[in-house]
């Protein structure tokens, strides 16, 4: 029945997810913080939620949870390491509890994997059916966009527009790597750990400013050798 009703209705599914994800985040960031255990309860259950989803639409292949058959062709997905080194360019500060470091960082292990499955996986593999570059754009801009979000969560402006802006890059490179690779492993993965480290990281000028174009730059340079080596 289930399997039935989200085929049915995968549109509205899918805006009904990113939504709730939406509201979730929210309340956990302005009524918890991101370290508080309540956190990580909280997006583990929408975690295994959205596995039990998956499997029970017998979609696990399908929306990439499977591993990359061929590294060599896309350089071993270094180019993913210098994206989620960013946040140790500053080294790694210590400003928390080793408990609100662990809460923290299994909070946001699960964000990456919540993030990449909504937008890289039932929103983009939705649309892909009817138009692949219209598929990979909007996947792209809504992840991008939906960083707004933290302007009402406390951000600054100016810092959150730059990351939206290389949000958007980032997830142009991660649904090209799930288009072109059958497999959204790579992304959860360098999507989770960049979240985690952003822990150790401080606000100066080079995180704030020089690191966004970093985030812009080489996400689309990695894309466009994707594309244009691998057919």
């Amino acid at each position: 029945m289930l399997k039935k009703f989200f085929v049915k209705h995968e549109t509205l599914s899918c805006i009904v997810l990113i939504v709730l994800y939406i509201i979730i985040n929210s309340y956990c960031i302005q009524n918890f913080g991101i370290e508080d255990y309540r956190s990580t309860i909280i997006n583990t259950i929408f975690s295994v939620a959205l596995l039990l989803l998956i499997k029970s639409l017998d979609r696990v292949s399908y929306y990439g949870l499977t591993r990359v058959t061929d590294l060599k062709k896309y350089l071993y997905f270094i180019p993913l390491a210098l994206i989620v080194s960013v946040n140790l360019w500053t080294g790694i500060h210590i400003n928390h509890t080793y408990a609100e470091i662990i809460f923290y960082i299994l909070t946001m292990f699960n964000v990456g994997f919540i993030e990449e499955v909504i937008f890289r996986g039932f929103l983009f593999k939705m649309m892909e059916k009817d138009n692949v570059k219209s598929a990979i754009i909007v996947s792209s801009i809504t992840f991008g966009i939906g960083h707004i979000v933290n302007l009402f969560n406390g951000a600054d402006l100016i810092p959150t527009l730059l990351q939206i802006c290389y949000a958007m890059s980032i997830g142009y490179l991660f649904v090209i790597i799930f288009y072109k690779s059958k497999s959204i492993v790579p992304c959860i993965i360098a999507h989770s750990v960049n979240n985690a480290l952003s822990i150790f990281c401080i606000e100066n000028v080079l995180t704030l400013y020089v690191a966004p174009v970093f985030l812009i730059i080489v996400p689309l340079v990695y894309a466009m050798y994707i594309n244009k080596t691998i057919k």
